[in-house]
């Protein structure tokens, strides 16, 4: 069966960007469907999500206007004030401070469960259709759009279809959509860890030759511990070794690590490992299905930038929908959607091999980029408006 009037457009993937989306066209105006493989599990606010992302201020403001960001910030969202970049080679410090730069902070720390489960109750409420646990198994395009065959047996006509299911999309494999993938050869290691000493709202980063290691600032813990996301970057067979060290070897590496800047450090969590890859889809736009988020661009981590670049797909897409019914035109028109998928495809290509060429020149111990890095890093400190330009563009701004 088919439904007869075209939606406006169909999102495929309930996550933070697919989400985001349906509830942000369904504010212009627009029909919107949303369909995802699986119903996310409710949010349990007793137990830490280790998916967490330092939202930056301009996604907080997207989320504000859709209404759904004063239930997350309130739920368990920390602020982050100030952030630290060193280098273990030696020199200065690269320091953001919100005071300095007019800010009453410079992003929060946001679990991805607490995102999604906010975003998601928020969908039938803006009168997104949900459709779910479904799949697309087959894309056809018409006159008119995109018709989408689930495997409910439904067919859903759609003037865009938005592509946000992850990485691994199958909606980017129907449209016939290739992509460049580049193995890092590392693995991103992640856990809550309880420091001696309060994280002072401070996100913390230490650039080591095996890679970067991330300290973010979370709400206390249920004792009032310190707690911490950390996310340690290294090379595969060194992950999996410290990934198998008895909680107390591991927590005094870690602490050597990060060269005991919050005290002794406790795990409080699973520590898990996950494979880093860029993967960039060779196009953002086939006809009308359009890649938003992972299924068009995975980046490094280091940044911190993953999701935050995702949901700046959807803004600039929000933002190109208004300023066509503004003028009455066609929010769905080819030329309107060529320019969105050139614009994205070039700021998130250029952030992705940006993010690509730090993580070379900090993760290895070859002497030039060694004497190269820590003066690099105190020049951008002390060069305000420099590193003024490095925060906002980190922040969109």
């Amino acid at each position: 069966m088919s439904r007869r009037k075209p939606l406006d457009v169909l999102v495929v993937g309930g996550g933070v960007v697919g989400c985001a989306a349906a509830l942000a066209l369904a504010k212009e105006g627009l029909e919107v469907a949303l369909l995802e493989a699986q119903v996310p599990p409710p949010w349990n606010a007793e137990k830490r999500d280790l998916r967490v992302y330092a939202f930056a201020p301009d996604n907080a403001a997207l989320l504000d206007r859709i209404g759904a960001w004063p239930s997350i910030r309130d739920a368990r969202a920390q602020p982050y004030r100030h952030m630290r970049v060193w280098d273990a080679a030696g020199g200065d410090e690269l320091r953001f401070d919100a005071d300095t730069l007019a800010r009453r902070e410079l992003g929060w720390i946001v679990e991805h469960g607490l995102l999604v489960d906010r975003l998601w109750h928020a969908l039938p409420r803006a009168g997104v259709r949900v459709h779910a646990p479904v799949r697309a198994e087959a894309i056809e395009h018409t006159d008119d759009g995109v018709r989408v065959r689930l495997s409910d047996g439904v067919s859903l006509d759609a003037r865009l279809v938005l592509a946000a299911d992850g990485a691994e999309s199958a909606v980017r494999a129907l449209a016939g959509i290739e992509v460049d993938r580049t193995d890092y050869e590392q693995k991103g290691v992640v856990a809550y860890i309880a420091s001696e000493r309060p994280h002072e709202d401070t996100t913390w980063q230490r650039f080591l030759p095996t890679g970067p290691l991330a300290f973010l600032p979370c709400t206390a813990g249920a004792s009032g511990e310190h707690l911490n996301s950390i996310v340690w970057t290294l090379p595969n067979a060194e992950a999996d070794r410290v990934l198998a060290l008895p909680a107390a070897e591991f927590e005094g590496e870690l602490t050597r690590a990060f060269e005991s800047r919050l005290g002794a450090l406790t795990l409080q969590s699973n520590r898990v490992a996950f494979p880093l890859r860029r993967q960039l889809a060779r196009e953002y736009a086939k006809g009308r299905v359009l890649l938003l988020g992972d299924a068009a661009h995975v980046v490094h981590p280091l940044a911190g930038q993953g999701v935050n670049l995702g949901l700046r797909d959807v803004a600039a897409l929000v933002a190109s929908v208004t300023q066509a019914q503004a003028r009455r035109a066609d929010f769905a028109s080819a030329q309107r959607i060529a320019r969105w998928a050139r614009t994205q495809r070039s700021e998130n290509a250029t952030n992705a091999h940006a993010f690509s060429a730090i993580n070379a020149l900090f993760s290895n111990d070859a002497v030039a980029p060694t004497l190269l890095r820590g003066p690099l890093l105190g020049l951008a400190g002390k060069l305000p408006p420099l590193a003024h330009a490095l925060w906002r563009h980190a922040a969109g701004r």
